[in-house]
């Protein structure tokens, strides 16, 4: 009878190549064993109490805490690994879980990889705990690390944020706290790894500037204007390409999506057709696995994987155009069985944004022209100087950046003596709202430090007018110039402006540049100093970049 509280495991015998050796039996793990780090950061662990029983589900949950991870009651769209008894099969466990099948974001393994875990002290590969075959999703986490050229800190269960490939129309506010806070992140998301990410390809052209050529970084996006992006000579693969790197953003699977948009950008910057599977192989962000699929649509002009993509992914873009509802709302819905809006509508329980995304989901999806942009623009800066004529008004994001359509607004409004932007922000929107201007509010006041931010829809008067979506950024003056640069994007542009930042020890966010930044891996020690940044010329100065026009940022 083994004591209380003790997880047994068995010796077994490995061979890799032509070793072979015996494993010693792992250390016995107590209840009372105290054993604290960051073994488990960033996993979300749903213990299946059947066969596992009480007893060693509370040791697991207690080890996994204390290790960083974080333990869920019961399975939900956060779950990362759901851990099962050794004896339990796949089609049990799925019954017990109320799934048809598991999502691709969801490790199902043992308990006996967490108790190896646990004792070992090291994250171990799931490949031989899981319940599933070597060919199913579950196991195919890293089938394409090497097609994105992950590295080790890239790791799901360690890696920080890193901005998703491919960009939605919308906020998902019940997965998101805070849209400034999480979608406007400043560079902590740029890893070591994503600085060549958002660099162009070695034959991209170097801009001309008054910069000394021995001290401009050339390579980097945000060196270069957008207008002299060269031709794609290799569009018949990449449209193939984001056909899948969409349908894995729409699953939630943000690493592969990241791997076959590292390879589409990098594709994209080639400077002539690929013609063989080894040229491929030696361009930067292209693995094998990738290069072996670029290889099959050089040959047939056709990628056998988009046959597979299945029924899930044109139902989770769906729902994923639901403004308030993320890939985790997706799939939790598709999970339940919806397939349709009117599913949604008739079915789920809605927060009040998804009501309202799912109210002018048309509207949404809908670009406007430059003209009704501009015409809201005007409407919101004629009532914020009706208030005080000296307030700024600027639309910023795809209409700044001299885009045909716009899929929203976003309007940053300041005052120049840097104190009169202050009691503006309640006052404008009670003025728009009783104007009828504004129809619906998805979030009314979100703060990150001294600014506000406003998220709803608006309609411009007259018969025939589309709700349209609007957001309204409320700045002190000293952050409008790097406010003014980040609300103008283009996103890839920004992340490029942060991570070279971050090579010169700077931190640039929404809110300003410092220098003389401290850091410890991806953790800052010391925020450092803030410089002077009247301008957006400037931000560029202290960077030692040449200035971008904002119709030369969209990259």
């Amino acid at each position: 009878m083994e004591p209380h509280g003790i997880v047994k495991a068995f010796p077994k015998v490995k061979r890799q190549g032509d070793r072979v050796w015996k494993e010693v039996p792992p250390k016995k793990l107590n209840v009372d064993e105290t054993v604290t780090g960051h073994l488990f950061d960033g996993l979300s662990v749903y213990l299946l109490p059947a066969g596992i029983g009480n007893a060693r589900c509370n040791i697991f949950q207690r080890q996994i805490t204390q290790n960083g991870g974080q333990v869920e009651n019961s399975f939900c769209p956060s779950v990362t690994h759901v851990i099962v008894d050794d004896s339990m099969d796949c089609e049990r466990a799925l019954r017990l879980l109320k799934l048809d099948s598991v999502p691709s974001t969801v490790q199902l393994v043992k308990c006996s990889w967490l108790g190896q875990c646990i004792t070992g002290k090291t994250l171990l590969s799931t490949a031989d705990y899981s319940l599933l075959p070597p060919d199913s999703h579950l196991n195919t986490h890293n089938e394409e690390v090497d097609e994105g050229t992950h590295s080790e800190d890239e790791h799901p269960a360690a890696a920080k944020e890193i901005p998703p490939p491919i960009e939605t129309n919308h906020n998902d506010t019940s997965e998101q706290s805070s849209t400034i806070t999480d979608e406007h992140k400043e560079e902590d998301g740029v890893s070591q790894n994503d600085l060549d990410r958002l660099m162009n390809g070695v034959d991209a052209p170097a801009p001309t500037s008054s910069v000394a050529e021995s001290t401009l970084p050339t390579k980097w996006v945000c060196a270069q204007s957008s207008l002299t992006k060269i031709e794609n000579h290799n569009k018949h693969i990449t449209d193939k390409l984001e056909i899948l790197a969409k349908a894995y953003t729409h699953k939630g699977d943000k690493w592969r999506a990241l791997g076959y948009s590292k390879a589409i950008n990098a594709l994209k910057s080639y400077h002539k057709p690929i013609s063989s599977y080894e040229e491929a192989c030696k361009i930067q962000g292209i693995g094998k696995k990738m290069a072996e699929k670029i290889n099959e649509i050089m040959e047939s002009g056709h990628l056998r994987k988009i046959d597979h993509i299945g029924e899930a992914v044109p139902v989770l873009e769906l729902f994923n155009n639901i403004w308030g509802a993320g890939a985790k709302t997706a799939q939790l819905w598709f999970q339940q069985g919806f397939r349709t809006l009117d599913d949604v509508r008739t079915k789920a329980t809605l927060s009040s944004q998804q009501k309202i995304g799912l109210k002018h989901y048309d509207d949404f999806l809908d670009r406007m022209s430059r003209d009704e942009a501009a015409a809201i623009e005007k409407t919101v800066k004629d009532a914020a100087q009706s208030l005080n004529p000296g307030l700024l008004a600027i639309a910023c994001g795809s209409y700044r950046r001299g885009k045909a359509t716009c899929g929203d607004v976003d309007v940053l409004i300041t005052h120049p003596d840097g104190k009169s932007h202050k009691g503006v922000f309640g006052k404008l929107l009670l003025n728009l709202h009783q104007s009828g201007f504004l129809t619906d509010d998805l979030v009314s006041n979100e703060e990150n430090g001294e600014q506000k931010k406003y998220l709803g829809v608006c309609r411009l008067p007259g018969p025939g007018q589309r709700h349209r979506r609007l957001d309204i950024i409320v700045v002190p003056y000293n952050e409008f110039a790097c406010a003014l640069m980040y609300f103008t994007g283009s996103a890839h542009f920004n992340r490029s402006m942060r991570a070279l930042a971050k090579t010169k020890r700077m931190s640039l966010s929404e809110h300003s540049l410092n220098r003389d930044v401290v850091r410890q891996g991806s953790q800052k020690v010391c925020t450092g100093v803030p410089l002077p940044t009247p301008t957006e010329r400037d931000i560029f100065s202290h960077l030692g970049i040449p200035y971008r026009e904002p119709h030369e940022r969209d990259w």
